[in-house]
């Protein structure tokens, strides 16, 4: 597709209605209310922090991920933002590329945010991105729940004037290998480096659940049969959780060490110890290889040009969806973080 055909229309918030509040006026109550929980200062430093351009945030139903999204959000430093990555799964298609929006804007309750049409042009010359199928695009939730929480952050940042507002660039990552996230690392490392790009980077955690063919058992102090059932047999024996006591622990503090470590892996700032935690403990972390695309930029970015520890996610708040107690139930994990560049 040539670039001069590949913007079309402005994109619908096809979900806003049922996986958010669709009229604006409540929509922006909900949201002042997650963002008013939020804590003004964090170890001492004023919200939002300053520096900090690259956030992981959650992309459920605002009644699920909205109060877990609101910290992430509450510490983005947009005020010199110029540009707005957006990465997230794709949860509508199969790919294993990264692939760009063929939109012109993004509706949300609030008004249609502009995509960086120029931008997603260039990108499309490097010859390694596809484009994402426009019906796939309406239908996928991981971008467009971010949406409302930038316009929202946006008009607290810069005022109503929103035809100012930065334009977004939405990039769906797909299923990659170590090697594939480092390249799409490397090619976006010069736009992280540029003090007015902002990356957003979507996703949940653990998928908890035969719903989501993730239910490891713990059987003689070792995880096992990840996917809940002994017909599918694979062994993560090798994983050690690390609980000291041998009695069988709950179903949620399983989940929540399994995520503690993927958690652990981000925060250390290894890309591949982090691709290969995720590939050992098959953590269904939906967002992971946009996780592992933004991880391998900031390494590519790594020494003289991140100095001072900066470059490193600071994970801020962890919440699930429920607590699970018996191996019928379910549960979504949310986290939010922060990177300073």
């Amino acid at each position: 597709m040539s670039s001069k055909s590949a913007h079309k229309r402005t994109r619908e918030a096809s979900h806003a209605g049922s996986w958010y509040e669709g009229r604006p006026e409540r929509l922006a109550s909900e949201l002042d209310a997650y963002l008013s929980k939020v804590p003004d200062t964090l170890d001492g430093v004023n919200l939002p922090v300053p520096g900090a351009r690259v956030i992981i945030a959650p992309h459920a139903g605002y009644s699920y991920s909205g109060p877990c999204a609101a910290w992430a959000y509450k510490a983005l430093d947009l005020s010199g933002a110029k540009r707005v990555f957006l990465l997230g799964p794709s949860h509508k298609y199969y790919t294993e590329t990264c692939a760009l929006s063929t939109f012109s804007s993004y509706e949300t309750p609030f008004g249609n945010l502009a995509v960086d049409t120029a931008l997603c042009d260039e990108l499309r010359k490097t010859g390694d991105f596809s484009n994402i199928p426009a019906h796939r695009e309406i239908e996928e939730h991981c971008l467009e729940m971010h949406a409302p929480y930038l316009w929202k952050r946006l008009e607290q940042t810069h005022g109503g004037k929103s035809d100012s507002f930065p334009p977004i660039v939405p990039i769906i990552v797909g299923v990659l290998n170590e090697t594939e996230e480092k390249k799409y690392g490397d090619i976006l490392a010069p736009y992280l480096q540029d003090a007015g790009n902002v990356f957003i980077i979507s996703s949940d955690f653990c998928h908890w659940g035969r719903n989501y063919s993730y239910a490891p058992q713990y059987i003689d102090g070792k995880l096992r049969n990840p996917y809940g059932h002994s017909s599918a047999q694979c062994d993560l024996s090798h994983v050690d959780l690390g609980f000291q006591d041998v009695s069988v622990p709950p179903l949620h503090e399983i989940i929540k060490r399994l995520d503690e470590m993927a958690m652990n892996a981000v925060e250390a700032g290894n890309h591949g110890d982090f691709h290969r935690l995720i590939s050992k403990t098959k953590n269904t972390v939906c967002g992971s290889h946009p996780i592992g695309v933004i991880m391998a930029a900031l390494e590519a970015l790594s020494g003289e040009r991140l100095a001072d520890g900066k470059g490193k996610f600071k994970f801020i708040q962890y919440q699930r969806s429920g607590l699970v107690v018996d191996k019928k139930d379910y549960s979504v994990s949310y986290a939010s973080a922060f990177a300073v560049l």
